[in-house]
């Protein structure tokens, strides 16, 4: 399967949204697709032999567009300039339509009491342009009709043409000798109408744009050009000339062009824009670098290894635009409202119609009603209530180094009451110290070549303390056995590096174990663990030989979170790998009391599966031995540093090493379906006391004009209490 992301234009409310998503997963070949409103995209998944022809024909059938770039800074100025022209032309029409009802002079010419048979064919000319500017609305609304997928371009583009038409039927009648029907002419409503409607749609583009400049900025944070080193010579290039195992140099001041590692110098880089860490990072020899960081102080050399499409801003930009395009369940609830919410619009307005054409005997009042009900009930607000509230949140956890793979963790990640943490790695800095061994020099080597072959922060932390030893062995046949240690073959004899359940699994019901020297290295454990180690043995079939203590410090900040969870009634687990007594001295110093120690992957994922019954429970880890945990917990966090794996089986992604970003995750939840849950009472609530307003049978009545003013206030209230979450 792959996934696509199309630039889609036309969609104008949640009802296009929704009829397009519908379309596209009606087509053979399409496994699934997600329609975002704000972002103006679809996220389609599809078998490989649908190619982007298929699906910008699908999109087009549907009755929409399917886009390239192009430069929407220049479309909206545009739109700015019609807009202020459009607004004189409307004025002038309003002096020549009302300027009798507030007593302002009008030349006879032109003056409805005196001249209607002039006036009302001026009135014609002047909103000509104005139906020319709205055609796209008018097409739009007709065309989704047909696809009977009526949405809010439908009910304008309805309630414009009724009111044009019934308006030249009167001018008809003025010119047949009923003069009185000048009273009935209802141009300008038409020309406020479709301007109220481009108003709001540049203002609430514009806002929009506001809500993903987040987004977008991620994809401009890397620089145009790179010097590399070519033949000694420094060569300056665009990033696309840029190729793997390139040596590209970066003095001070300037940006890291790609992901690499380096190869010469020392410096500190600014990472704020990928971590939300503004602290500035050290860096050396053998360190990576990212595509986009800012090189303070330091000359360096480093080896271009991931470029373009695979380099971690584009990973990050990718993983941020598919969380917008997706669906929390309270959008899918929305969506289901709006579903039935345009027809039934229709039907209260043709109702509207026929009551008062029975109630009243008046075809103008009928009219009227029939299209202030269609302009005041358009879906706008109710669409945009969900989705730019998840967008405008999305790229603020992004900015703050918090990447959420699925807008629906912002909402699930309310009903957590449960956080599990794995240990070392993740509450633990996860860089040991050896601080205690009792290893010769040549076990110290073959230790080394088996945790070499290892991602695990013990086994990084062994090979860096071990670097002075130097590596002397080639490993064949390596296993890594999570839970338990790794093992491998070395010059035909195979070793095992591990924990104390690994040594008994291998050698302790052995019929060759040496039973004097496994009971001096328990013993020797002992020793080390009363000093709060962590124990590393290395062994083969028969005995132990040698064992090292590590020390892990607790992270920057772990405390302070622990104890901002607690305070959110949140339950914490330590769920680890690591044994008992080293484990419970972590536990003790973060005041933890839920403490399971010596399990293994298979062990950690049936402990989640207990914890996790009522879909309450956040799993946060690093390591491979995490990653069926994460992918079963309700939400999975993979923290800074943790392996490929872990953050594939992960819902949210913690760019940095400050634990307090869970805490942040959660508050920004929180937030967001506040701000989600006013946004849909607001809408919900304009549309049931303006409906009624606008069908003209109670005492109080409202025009086609003031109902299109009432339709973009209304989504203008739900974009800008969106915009709080900015704060």
């Amino acid at each position: 399967m792959i996934k696509t992301i199309l630039n889609i234009e036309g969609m104008t409310c949640s009802a296009c949204s929704n009829g397009l998503e519908k379309y596209l997963n009606k087509q053979d070949g399409i496994k699934s697709a997600s329609v975002n409103l704000i972002l103006a995209t679809a996220l389609i998944e599809h078998e490989e032999n649908i190619t982007i022809d298929d699906l910008n024909r699908y999109v087009e059938e549907a009755g929409f567009k399917s886009l390239g770039k192009e430069n929407k800074k220049e479309k909206n100025l545009s739109e700015l300039r019609k807009i202020f022209f459009y607004s004189f032309l409307i004025i002038f029409l309003m002096y020549i339509s009302m300027g009798n009802m507030i007593k302002i002079p009008i030349p006879d010419l032109i003056n409805k009491s005196i001249n209607p048979r002039i006036n009302s064919v001026l009135l014609l000319i002047l909103t000509i342009p104005f139906i020319i500017y709205g055609i796209d609305i008018i097409k739009n609304g007709i065309k989704n009709i047909v696809h009977r997928m009526p949405n809010m371009d439908s009910l304008v583009g309805i309630g414009i043409i009724v009111n044009f038409l019934f308006s030249i039927w009167n001018v008809i009648q003025i010119f047949g000798g009923n003069l009185q029907a000048a009273n009935n002419l209802y141009f300008e409503a038409s020309c406020m109408i479709v301007l109220f409607v481009k108003i709001g749609r540049y203002i609430d583009k514009e806002n929009k744009h506001r809500a993903i400049e987040s987004i977008q900025n991620l994809v401009t944070i890397t620089p145009q050009y790179g010097v590399i080193l070519n033949e000694g010579k420094e060569i300056t290039v665009t990033i696309n000339e840029i190729n793997k195992g390139d040596i590209v140099i970066c003095k001070p001041g300037e940006k890291i062009a790609v992901d690499g590692t380096i190869i010469k110098g020392s410096t500190h880089t600014d990472e704020s824009f990928i971590t939300g860490e503004s602290k500035p990072v050290s860096k050396k020899e053998g360190d990576m670098v990212i595509a986009g960081s800012v090189n303070y102080d330091g000359y360096i050399e480093y080896s271009a290894e991931k470029i373009g499409k695979n380099s971690s801003i584009s990973h990050i930009v990718d993983l941020v635009v598919e969380a917008t395009n997706t669906k929390p369940p309270i959008a899918r609830f929305t969506d289901k409202v709006c579903n039935y919410f345009v027809p039934t619009i229709f039907i209260l307005a043709i109702l509207s119609l026929l009551l008062n054409l029975f109630l009243k005997s008046d075809l103008g009042i009928a009219v009227k009603s029939f299209v202030s009900v269609l302009v005041v009930a358009c879906p706008c607000a109710l669409g945009l209530a969900t989705p730019l509230a998840m967008v405008i949140s999305i790229g603020k956890c992004s900015k703050k180094g918090i990447l959420i793979k699925s807008s629906s963790i912002l909402e699930s990640i309310n009903k957590i009451d449960t956080v599990v943490f794995d240990k070392t790695g993740t509450l633990t800095t996860g860089k040991l110290e050896i601080v205690n061994s009792d290893i010769s020099k040549n076990s110290m080597h073959i230790l080394i070549a088996l945790e070499k072959n290892s991602n695990h922060p013990i086994a990084k932390s062994i090979v860096e303390a071990g670097t002075k030893y130097g590596f002397k062995y080639e490993v064949n046949d390596f296993e890594n056995n999570p839970g338990y240690g790794v093992s491998g073959v070395i010059d035909g004899k195979k070793y095992y590096a591990g924990n104390r359940k690994y040594v008994d699994k291998v050698i302790k019901n052995s019929s060759n174990i040496n039973v004097d020297n496994y009971n001096i290295f328990k013993d020797i454990e002992e020793k080390y663990l009363n000093e709060n180690n962590t124990i590393v043995f290395l062994f083969d079939e028969k005995e132990v030989l040698g064992i090292i203590g590590l020390k892990d410090d607790i992270k920057k900040d772990t405390k302070k979170t622990i104890k901002e969870l607690k305070k959110q009634n949140k339950k914490i687990v330590i769920l680890t790998g690591d044994n008992e007594d080293s484990a419970k001295i972590i536990a003790d110093k973060l005041e933890i009391d839920n403490l399971y120690a010596n399990t293994n992957p298979k062990e950690k994922l049936e402990l989640i599966k207990k914890l996790n019954i009522n879909n309450n429970c956040m799993m946060v880890g690093d390591g491979i031995n995490d990653s069926p945990a994460l992918k079963t917990a309700t939400i999975g966090v993979s923290v800074h540093g943790g392996t490929d794996i872990a953050s594939d089986s992960s819902d949210i992604i913690l760019l940095s090493n400050d634990m307090s970003s869970i805490c942040e995750s959660f508050s920004i939840g929180k937030k967001t379906m506040r701000i989600i849950k006013q946004n849909l009472f607001w809408a919900l609530f304009y549309n049931i006391c303006m409906i009624p307003l606008a069908t003209g049978l109670l005492s109080v009545t409202i025009n086609p004009m003031i109902s299109s003013a009432a339709m973009v206030l209304s989504s203008l209230t739900v974009v800008f209490n969106s915009l709080r979450l900015l704060r």
